[in-house]
């Protein structure tokens, strides 16, 4: 059969060796995705409303592990994604379930909310920052009845 196909002997120790290699390769990526899909601080969006033109009446769920303390960040957005409000909402040490009510103040209708991330207040450089356009400031949080019109 060599004489016809022109076939080698196979090393058996490289093909071994390929094999090991690969196998490494998919452990550690299996590992690493495993690792970063576990969260220690899970949110959830869970309901919203428009109020008015510069309100947003909002409700989320935190779980946590440990009782630290928790910072959130919640952004509300107009129909072309221009934020029209921000805020930062600690969350106190305590259980590790948490579901808060707040009421954001806008300074338009809002199309969509969301809640951008929560981190550990320990760690605030993970937290992003508001992106109104240039010269708009954030409206001042939280909305109350004396901020309404």
């Amino acid at each position: 059969m060599q004489e016809r196909y022109g076939f080698t002997h196979t090393n058996y120790l490289r093909t071994v060796a390929i094999l090991l290699l690969t196998l490494v390769f998919v452990v550690s990526v299996g590992f690493v995705t495993f690792s970063m899909s576990q969260r220690s601080i899970q949110f959830k969006l869970l309901t919203w409303g428009v109020k008015s033109p510069e309100r947003v009446d909002l409700r989320f769920e935190v779980r946590r592990i440990g009782s630290d303390a928790v910072d959130c960040v919640i952004r509300a957005q107009d129909s072309t994604r221009i934020d029209v409000g921000y805020s930062l909402i600690t969350i106190p040490s305590g259980a590790d379930y948490a579901q808060e009510d707040y009421s954001l103040r806008t300074l338009a209708p809002a199309y969509t909310v969301e809640v951008l991330t929560c981190v550990k207040s320990s760690d605030p450089t993970r937290v992003p920052g508001p992106q109104f356009p240039a010269g708009i400031a954030p409206p001042p949080q939280p909305w109350t009845e004396s901020s309404g019109t």
